[in-house]
């Protein structure tokens, strides 16, 4: 092992670089440590072309292509793991990294680990054990804790279920989210940015959850209408994920704004002006507990994981049937007084620091690139 240890991240989408970015700072600054990044899937589809945010920031190392455009749905991103696979392993077989670190449970994430793991590369996994349904979100995510050598959860909770799968606890290192690191430091939006936006009461950030174009639509057009019937509000522009044209296609002729990707500061900004958050990202329970923002969590698609005392959570609504629930729960997120602070299961806003010491300290000699179930 050379005296710098290597550390190759890997990011794959917009929503999961805004919370590597303190941890590739953390990495990039630590003096035992030398930061490598990967590009790779939906970074480098257009016309976001989000690869430009990140290489602004860092040195890319490479790029590895999975997802064409204009291909969308569960067998396209089939075929774009196979080739997310193939090409992390060419880029591991020109120079291996000591250690790989993937976040969360896209198929950038899997793709890479599944590479480095048959590799013989070792692999560290943030956000493990969490429970988020999803598309295929959770047989990801804990395939991923399989494959890893060194678990980095955001809480407690994760650590358990992460021991409970037969892994070693002795690999397992509660750092908790990077979704917190530098919260504190970021203002609320200018007024001048905010009026630009339409002043909005409600920010609506809906992924799809993998079904076809026409539900997504439907299921999308249904909160937009909604949330417009009860105040200003902003449509956020959804992931790369199967679905994402039908939910589009709602946004376009909803006739509100709308907005594309933005910096996660100006995201973080615009939360702190905003009265609710309303949709099924987990930015909705992590980030928004945070600053805070009241969030109303539509869906299953973050099923079983941790939710503060901030979210309103309807998991039986089903978008095709009215529902007064959320009539309802717009209505007392509107109207009631801001949040001050509330408890955190996510940590306290260092766990990139936390992540860079961990791999910086991490003893290979008592962590072998070969695993056993501890059961």
């Amino acid at each position: 092992m050379s005296e710098v240890r290597t550390i190759a991240v890997v990011t794959g989408t917009r929503a999961e670089y805004g919370l590597l970015r303190p941890v590739m700072w953390a990495i990039r600054d630590h003096s035992a440590l030398e930061l490598r990044v990967i590009v790779a899937g939906a970074h480098l589809l257009p016309p976001a072309d989000t690869v430009k945010e990140v290489a602004s920031e860092f040195a890319i190392t490479a790029r590895v292509p999975m997802q064409s455009p204009g291909r969308n749905g569960r067998s396209a991103d089939a075929a774009a793991l196979g080739l997310g696979v193939s090409g992390f392993a060419e880029v591991f077989s020109i120079d291996p990294p000591d250690i790989v670190l993937a976040l969360g449970d896209r198929i950038e994430a899997f793709a890479a680990a599944a590479a480095a793991s048959v590799a013989g590369i070792r692999i560290a996994h943030m956000h493990g054990g969490d429970r988020a349904e999803g598309c295929a979100d959770e047989a990801l995510r804990h395939a991923i804790t399989k494959l890893a050598h060194i678990h980095l959860p955001a809480s407690q909770t994760s650590a358990m279920r992460i021991i409970a799968m037969g892994e070693d606890p002795q690999r397992v290192h509660v750092v908790g989210s990077p979704a917190l690191d530098g919260l504190d430091a970021v203002p609320p939006m200018s007024d001048r940015e905010y009026e630009s936006l339409g002043q909005p009461q409600i920010v609506m950030l809906l992924h799809p959850v993998g079904d076809e174009d026409q539900a997504e639509h439907d299921r999308a057009a249904e909160v937009l209408r909604r949330a417009q019937g009860h105040g200003r509000a902003l449509a956020m522009h959804p992931n790369h994920d199967p679905g994402r044209d039908g939910i589009m296609r709602a946004i376009t002729e909803g006739c509100g704004r709308h907005c594309a990707h933005v910096p996660r500061e100006r995201f973080v900004g615009l939360l702190r002006r905003a009265n609710v958050l309303i949709g099924n990202s987990s930015a909705g329970l992590i980030e928004a507990a945070a600053i805070p923002i009241r969030c109303i969590n539509l869906g299953r698609r973050q099923a079983g994981r941790e939710k503060p005392c901030h979210v309103i959570d309807i998991p039986q609504w089903n978008y095709q049937t009215v529902d007064e629930a959320l009539d309802e729960a717009l209505h007392e997120a509107i109207r009631l007084p801001r949040l001050t602070g509330i408890e955190h299961p996510y940590g306290n806003g260092t766990a990139g620091a936390r992540t860079a010491e961990a791999l910086a300290s991490l003893d290979f000699d008592r962590h072998p690139i070969r695993k056993l179930n501890t059961y």
